[in-house]
């Protein structure tokens, strides 16, 4: 029998690999914390709030019980908002069967501890969970749209890994494998800081100059973090460092571009977050990213200044000041930036 897949968190992210997945086959099941949201899914069968346009396959389960989600599944999937991701899992726990596999792609820090998601994994549910993470340069609406896309799962478990992509790989969704889970999440969680700042330099009014600079310095204070957290080198010259970071730095899909652009455009944090309305995981990510350079002793002023800006009320044109004014140094992993 083909696997059941139950696929958490029903915003654009999750809608787009439920219709992912269910145009690959099998059983898909769609859940989301919102019952409201829910019963429009149900009737609309179109997630008109979030991604709208796309019909949902007959085969894709719109669920309003988290509990049906979870013992049905051989497979969770799970794409909530980072500061929701160890709830959920506290939530479910009671329902987990030891077979089963469970994969998340949400991107970010743990809220309350500021770990990487694969630790409170197996602080929640042991060290003997089977686990993957799925990430890498996506757009919700370009992958529903079936434009030609590739990711990295890195999991601790083969049968995991090739369960997943089992579930998503075809023509137009590429999945690649690794077994550093560790730079794979730094990569997608650090990405979206550098993303605020690249769109504050542009709402400012710098140049592509700037852009790239941000792109590559930024890229520079991953791998310093990414290594330190025991990440390998060549993941983050990979899809979920160097092309996650491109990605979100460069186009204004990106709600965390989008973030910064505003803010460098001299609008309030509040009216941006208010009119993006969906969750901007760089806000979270910048300050826990900040944490750790500090906890770890690693430069990372990029960041530095995107958490200045955020949670000091510094002027972006200070943070950009600040960057500047810098003493000369080598280009290099080493040294500072």
């Amino acid at each position: 029998m083909p696997p059941v897949i139950s696929i958490l968190g029903a915003g654009s992210w999750g809608t787009a690999l439920a219709l992912l997945a269910a145009r690959n086959g099998g059983s898909i099941l769609l859940w989301g914390h919102n019952p409201g949201h829910i019963a429009d899914l149900q009737t609309q069968r179109e997630n008109r709030r979030y991604l709208p346009g796309y019909a949902f396959p007959a085969n894709l389960t719109i669920c309003a019980d988290l509990r049906q989600a979870v013992e049905v599944s051989d497979l969770l999937l799970i794409c909530v908002p980072s500061h929701g991701y160890r709830a959920l899992l506290l939530a479910i726990k009671p329902w987990l069967r030891p077979e089963q596999h469970i994969a998340w792609a949400s991107k970010g820090f743990d809220a309350e501890r500021g770990e990487l998601l694969s630790e409170v994994t197996h602080q929640v549910l042991g060290e003997e969970a089977r686990t993957a993470v799925l990430a890498g340069p996506t757009f919700a609406a370009e992958v529903a749209a079936n434009l030609p896309t590739a990711v990295t799962i890195a999991s601790n478990s083969d049968a995991t890994s090739a369960l997943l992509t089992r579930v998503l790989h075809n023509q137009y969704f590429r999945t690649y494998t690794s077994y550093d889970m560790v730079g794979v999440q730094v990569g997608g969680a650090c990405k979206n800081v550098l993303a605020i700042a690249a769109g504050i330099a542009d709402g400012l009014g710098f140049g592509a100059n700037t852009r790239a600079a941000l792109i590559t310095r930024g890229l520079t204070e991953i791998m310093r973090i990414g290594l330190k957290l025991g990440g390998q080198a060549d993941t983050f010259m990979g899809l979920t460092g160097l092309g996650d970071l491109i990605l979100t730095c460069t186009d204004n899909q990106s709600r965390n571009r989008r973030f910064g652009l505003a803010l460098g455009q001299g609008r309030p944090a509040h009216s941006a977050i208010a009119e993006i309305a969906q969750e901007i995981e760089g806000i979270s990510a910048a300050r826990e990213a900040y944490k750790l350079s500090l906890q770890h002793s690693v430069e990372m002023p990029i960041t530095e200044q995107v958490y200045q800006v955020l949670f000091r009320d510094l002027p972006p044109e200070q943070a950009v000041n600040n960057l500047l004014s810098r003493n000369q140094r080598a280009e290099s992993l080493k040294a500072a930036v």
